[in-house]
């Protein structure tokens, strides 16, 4: 029997707070302030901010800034509604920068 692939758990690169596993990686194409990010299904210890309308590459969204719980780092954000119906996927998910991250096998 084969062995199963062991994802890596992603962690905030500024004081190492644990902030999303690797099975709730969704997509590596999004980009935000500081280039490439990763949009996962869930995050961990972290703050979410005020909810704010954002213009963003693909439309007008509701999103909510996404800190590191322990040190206070901004990551990205979270989407929280969507105006476009081909958008809805991406409601409640969260989008953190990837020079924000480290992870760990």
């Amino acid at each position: 029997m084969g062995e199963g692939k062991t994802l890596p758990t992603y962690f905030c690169r500024n004081c190492e707070n644990p902030l999303a596993i690797g099975e709730d990686l969704i997509s590596k194409k999004f980009v935000g302030a500081s280039g490439p990010a990763f949009m996962f299904s869930h995050a961990m210890n972290v703050v979410i901010g005020p909810k704010i309308e954002r213009k963003l590459i693909t439309g007008s969204y509701v999103v909510a800034d996404v800190m590191c719980g322990n040190c206070g780092e901004k990551l990205g954000w979270k989407y929280v509604e969507t105006f476009h119906l081909k958008q809805r996927y991406k409601e409640g998910m969260f989008v953190i920068e990837r020079l924000k991250l480290t992870k760990k096998l």
